[in-house]
């Protein structure tokens, strides 16, 4: 198809004091919230906690607000509520290509209580918790931040379940604390931006950035919480569009599942983090590192070479535990949708063991979710994390919050879903500590970056896969017969689903073969209409081609540059038309030749057509590497309006026709 995906169109921003380069910026709008209901960083941040020592131009800082959020009312909520909430906690598995997407959907309509559609709801997933961004073309593929943010995906399915129960106000809102133009660049790294633009829902910063605090309705304006004098954040504030939620809304978390060299593992309880404000400097979203600045001798001393200091790193990690469950007593969720398809252990940043299980946990008690989760990991009541932690044998974050509200964790929570039993066998454990140790139950080797980098949306292994087998010494005549001997040693793929993923009536069926001089590709069509111009020459370029029947070939010859690849359309009758596409920059090029050589027969009575091309174009051929795998996407459009149909082999499950989704694009193996 022709139409290239539009920039986002949602509200992206952050500002700051980063240690590293802003990335790229793009286009955004104001997002909207409703009115609060109010009672009467370091220049050289640790990536991991943002923990460092403090700047000049951090002392004596302000920040001023207007009213106050009453934190002695909240924090009597919370508390009451989460000490008497012991319902089941759900597990559900998916199998299905589109896991995370299917993990979303249903555990939402499993766990998400029902409330008027009226009723705004604020959905946080942890998007900022990475290293950075790295450049995949220089590390094998490894974009920094898949694998160790929540699955946009998985957030696609939560929205699409609460739009069919009618809620029309759903904001998906995180707080980072690097500068504007990194937020944006986040959120398209991340495929949030792309993904909120589709789902038409807001995307914002909880963060006071000149951008979000001034705007609209000021979503991240920080508001002022009465009453924390005698907690351990006395400075503590509020984000705008969270004081709403936990006003006169719904506020539902939707952590990544992984564990944390620093707090040992992050899902809901660490995931408070990214809503925290801080008064003690000005912008208040750039002191997050503060609810952990006894971390920054330890860090200095570490980079000068020196071991950490156990008992002092221990101590950092108890004290911000109290800091962060006195978050969760003003902020806590209502809900705790948390995505593990797959769940990440190793260290959450740099060594990564993904589960062999894609899975999600979900509850209205975060503590109890936690507690699943850590029993998942393979970090609850765990000998060897309470030899290296001073007697916790799971982290301190869960048991300070735990113990804060009454809530027994001791005994298993009640579980219910499809995933429950994964708790009745021994879980694997992988995780390395920052303070130098390392626990590992099993020699599972951690994931290559150029997995990491296929993990958005749908694992590699998930991605349906198309083979080239070597054509060898056979010979392929193009008639458009598809009789040569060589086209039984090559695999089909076959499919009948839309760009939706629906099932319809429509099969195609495609092959492949490589030769030295080209890919060679056969198509066989079931239920062709064969609408197409047939007064128009087959020996050039066809124009619009994608508005008649065709089938089209998406083929990535570079994987580390997913968003750069060839597209060529083929009709039933020959016609043809190639583009290179670089999404980076938004340009289409309609002078690049695939070097198509093509031959078709058609039946119209049996409405069947087969088309055989070779593919000769050098851009093609170097990538055809024996061992490769290139990223391949094979669509059709079938039929005139209204019944026209979008035929996908990977569906990019748009909200509309839109082929141009290159993290929906199956996979291409080279045989040897």
């Amino acid at each position: 198809m022709r139409a290239l995906p539009v920039a986002a169109a949602v509200a992206l921003a952050a500002t700051g004091c980063p240690s590293k380069k802003a990335g790229d910026t793009g286009p955004g709008t104001a997002a909207s919230a409703s009115a609060a209901t109010l009672a009467a960083g370091p220049t050289d941040a640790d990536v991991t906690t943002h923990a460092s020592a403090l700047s000049p131009e951090d002392a004596g800082a302000s920040v001023a607000t207007s009213g106050a959020v009453d934190g002695a009312a909240l924090r009597a909520k919370h508390r009451a509520r989460l000490a008497a909430d012991r319902s089941p906690v759900a597990i559900l598995q998916s199998h299905d290509a589109h896991a995370a997407l299917d993990l979303g959907r249903r555990l939402c309509d499993a766990v998400v209580p029902k409330k008027p559609p009226a009723t705004p709801i604020l959905l946080k997933p942890n998007i900022g918790g990475f290293d950075w961004f790295k450049d995949p073309a220089k590390t094998g593929g490894d974009d920094g931040t898949t694998g160790r943010t929540t699955d946009p995906e998985f957030v696609r399915g939560v929205v699409r379940c609460l739009k069919a129960r009618g809620h029309d106000h759903v904001v998906i809102a995180e707080g980072w604390g690097a500068t504007h133009a990194d937020w944006e660049h986040l959120v398209r790294a991340t495929g949030y931006a792309q993904m909120a633009s589709e789902e038409h829902v807001p995307l914002v910063a909880m963060d006071d950035d000149g951008v979000f605090d001034v705007q609209g309705d000021q979503p991240g304006k920080p508001l002022a919480i009465s009453g924390m004098e005698k907690t351990h954040v006395p400075t503590l504030l509020v984000p705008k569009v969270l004081a709403e939620a936990l006003d006169h809304g719904m506020f539902v978390s939707l952590p990544k599942i992984k564990a944390h060299r620093y707090g040992v593992f992050s899902v809901s309880i660490k995931g408070m983090q990214g809503t925290v404000d801080l008064s003690d400097a000005s912008p208040a979203f750039h002191n997050k590192w503060r609810m952990h600045k006894e971390l920054v001798p330890l860090l200095d001393a570490q980079k000068k070479g020196k071991p950490v200091d156990r008992a002092a790193y221990v101590a950092s990690l108890e004290t911000f535990a109290d800091r962060i469950a006195d978050v969760l007593e003003v902020e806590a969720p209502d809900v705790v949708l948390a995505e593990g398809a797959p769940a990440m252990e190793g260290d959450g940043f740099e060594e990564l063991w993904p589960s062999k299980e894609k899975y999600a946990v979900g509850g209205t008690n975060p503590i109890l979710v936690d507690r699943v989760a850590a029993q998942l990991l393979g970090l609850w009541n765990n000998a060897d994390l309470a030899r290296e932690l001073g007697g916790h044998a799971t982290s301190p974050l869960l048991e300070t919050a735990a113990k804060r509200f009454g809530v027994d964790i001791a005994p298993q929570p009640a579980v219910t879903g499809d995933g429950a039993s994964l708790l009745s066998m021994p879980r694997p454990v992988h995780f390395l500590g920052m303070a130098g140790f390392t626990i590992q139950s099993d020699a599972t080797p951690a994931l290559a970056p150029a997995q990491i980098a296929a993990l958005r949306g749908t694992a590699a292994a998930d991605k349906p896969m198309a083979h080239a087998a070597a054509l060898g010494s056979d010979e392929i005549t193009l008639d458009g017969k598809a009789d040569d001997r060589a086209w039984s040693r090559a695999t089909p793929v076959t499919w009948n689903t839309d760009y939706a993923g629906v099932k319809t009536g429509t099969v195609t069926r495609a092959r492949f073969l490589r030769s030295p001089t080209g890919l060679y590709g056969l198509w066989e069509l079931q239920g062709a209409g064969l609408h197409t111009d047939q007064s128009r020459p087959t020996d050039v370029p066809r124009p619009k081609l994608y508005e008649e029947d065709c089938i089209e070939l998406f083929f990535t010859p570079d994987p580390s540059h997913p968003r750069r690849y060839f597209e060529t359309e083929i009709g039933p009758f020959g016609h043809f038309l190639d583009v290179a596409v670089d999404l980076d920059v938004h340009k289409s090029d309609t002078t690049w030749s695939s070097g198509a050589h093509i031959a078709t027969t058609q039946d119209p009575a049996a409405h069947t057509a087969v088309i055989e091309a070779e593919l000769t174009s050098p851009d093609l051929v170097k990538a055809l590497v024996p061992g490769a795998h290139l990223p391949l996407a094979l669509y059709r459009m079938e039929g005139a309006a209204p019944s026209r149909e979008y035929l996908a082999w990977s569906p990019p499950r748009t909200a509309k026709p839109d082929f141009h989704v290159p993290e929906a694009f199956g996979m291409l193996v080279v045989d040897p």
